[in-house]
């Protein structure tokens, strides 16, 4: 079967209008923009604090807001419709992370506006959000995946803003605790690690191994979606 571009675009479509529908959900969207908009007017002075918006966008909008539209999908009974119908695995996975993907570009682009972000070298940076993005979408997909109904997703989403957003919060303890340095290896972390050896002048030479491990975890994510995907398919 050959990847169908509309076949994807019908599942956006459609996510589209559910969540044009669903006042919590686009008000969460907006969560960031009013953070963004409250740090830049107090003026930040270092990267942690760009990120902790940046980090923010990911967890309220990539993450949030996919696992709605499949624990939606879930609620709804029409997961199963939408397993037996001619889309793939891949146009399934790419047509239901399509609306968040762009709704994550459109808010942190703003956000990084807003708090006047303005990094050393903007195309490695670009790169490692654009990763991040796909990784946070993953998450997204796996509490979908994992849970029954959009209540339940948004009770689920609890830990990964605890570790994804106030995880960085971690990083002065590691001295005294060692077993946390393990936290090091979090994307949010890497992409932190990133952005400040970005602002010293690092190039792409001395960063792959933080894209690279944001690129570790994507793969990971992704390969226990389908797995639970698969799974679903036969347990329905």
């Amino acid at each position: 079967m050959t990847f169908s571009m509309r076949r994807v675009f019908a599942i956006f479509h459609k996510d589209y209008k559910d969540v044009s529908r669903n006042m919590y959900v686009t008000t969460t969207v907006v969560l960031p923009l009013i953070m963004a908009v409250f740090f830049g007017r107090l003026g930040i002075e270092n990267v942690e604090s760009h990120y902790i918006v940046i980090n923010m966008a990911f967890i309220l909008v990539a993450t949030y807001v996919q696992s709605s539209l499949i624990a939606e999908e879930k609620e709804k009974k029409t997961l199963r419709g939408l397993m037996l119908s001619p889309a793939s695995t891949i146009e399934i996975f790419c047509g239901k992370s399509l609306l968040s993907f762009i709704s994550t570009l459109a808010i942190i682009f703003l956000s990084v506006l807003l708090t006047g972000y303005n990094p050393n070298n903007a195309l490695i940076v670009v790169i490692a959000l654009f990763l991040s993005a796909i990784f946070y979408l993953g998450v997204g997909t796996l509490i979908g995946l994992l849970t029954k109904s959009v209540m339940e997703a948004s009770v689920a989403i609890i830990p990964a803003i605890g570790i994804f957003t106030l995880g960085s919060f971690v990083t002065p303890f590691i001295e005294k605790y060692p077993i946390l340095a393990i936290a090091e290896y979090l994307p949010n972390l890497q992409l932190i690690d990133l952005a400040k050896q970005v602002e010293t002048g690092a190039g792409l030479a001395e960063l792959w191994p933080n894209l690279g491990i944001i690129l570790l975890w994507s793969v990971a994510i992704y390969s226990l979606c389908v797995y639970l995907y698969k799974k679903s398919m036969v347990d329905e």
